[in-house]
């Protein structure tokens, strides 16, 4: 039996149907029972994710558990001390179930974390690794909150023999995507002008099948215990490329402003912005080589593939609303 958290979030809801498929059986930690989860799925109501969280009944002939539950990276955060709120959910929550599930027997935990455990940005092609060290500087409080996780999961794992496999994603879109990247998918569909036709950076990015067959890959692979693994679809994008394939896929045409790139980051920074210059124009490699060597894995879904999933399923959307 797997235990799924977050089983309604972004990547749970593809992650579900697609392990139904392969034939596992699945329980799913939720707040309060929902009809949006298949019929087939064990859901146990859980309060809250709280570092106080009794996992005694959804733990019961628990083999293994995705913990993708967390309190998510936000752009505007309300929280008087968001240091503590993200420690509280995304270290000390997840601790707990971590030693709870080795006292019950559990065998594996997949952990979700992040990419920003190894920080907000890379020279170009030196890319982040999975045995590169932590970033000495992580300001951002979802990121720290991710590194204190993994540090203290690993401690669990060589005291009580749970096996513990972490994977980093960068940026995930796909069918459903949120955030900046619905807002792209926005900006080119409606033919906006965007001051990013000069961009040579270089990004990262994940493609949620690809993300959701990854952690397939982890639930029993011997190579995967007690490992960490960087994620991606194999093929890093500059910010125009992203959006000229990605107009693409939406059969639009991007309208993209042949701006120089130091203009644009030099502009954004002047008016307060630097943090939106760093993700439009700065650079964020990750190295999958270990994942690929490892688990002999590689990215089941070419890019533009996962662009046209994701833009198609925009676009149906947009006809509902209409």
């Amino acid at each position: 039996m797997i235990l799924l958290t977050g089983a309604t979030g972004f990547v749970g809801f593809t992650l579900i149907p697609h392990l139904c498929q392969q034939g596992y059986s699945l329980s799913a930690a939720v707040r309060h029972v929902t009809d949006s989860l298949p019929s087939s799925i064990q859901q146990v109501p859980i309060s809250d994710l709280l570092p106080s969280t009794d996992w005694t009944v959804a733990l019961s002939n628990v083999d293994t558990i995705i913990h993708l539950a967390a309190r998510v990276h936000v752009m505007h955060d309300t929280a008087t001390e968001p240091l503590t709120e993200f420690r509280r959910t995304n270290t000390a929550a997840t601790l707990n179930l971590a030693q709870q599930a080795a006292t019950a027997g559990v065998r594996r935990l997949i952990y979700l974390s992040s990419i920003k455990v190894n920080g907000e940005a890379t020279a170009l092609g030196q890319p982040f690794t999975a045995e590169g060290t932590y970033s000495p500087t992580i300001l951002d409080p979802y990121g720290k909150s991710k590194q204190e996780a993994e540090q203290g999961l690993r401690l669990i794992a060589q005291k009580t023999g749970l096996e513990v496999v972490i994977i980093r994603p960068p940026l995930v879109y796909g069918i459903g995507v949120k955030g900046n990247f619905q807002s792209m998918m926005s900006w080119l569909y409606k033919g906006i002008p965007l001051p990013l036709g000069k961009v040579h950076n270089q990004r990262s990015l994940v493609a949620l099948d690809n993300l959701v067959d990854m952690i397939t890959i982890c639930i029993n692979h011997p190579a995967a215990v007690n490992q960490t693994f960087l994620v991606s679809d194999g093929e890093d994008l500059s910010t125009t490329e992203l959006l000229q394939r990605l107009g693409r896929a939406l059969g639009k045409s991007a309208r993209l402003l042949p701006i120089p790139q130091s203009w644009l980051q030099n502009s954004l920074s002047l008016i307060g912005k630097r943090t939106i210059a760093q993700r439009l124009c700065g650079n964020l490699q990750v190295d999958i080589s270990k994942t690929h060597d490892l688990l002999d894995w590689s990215p089941p879904v070419s890019v533009d593939e996962a662009l046209q999933q994701t833009a198609e399923a925009w676009l149906k959307q947009q006809k509902k609303t209409l």
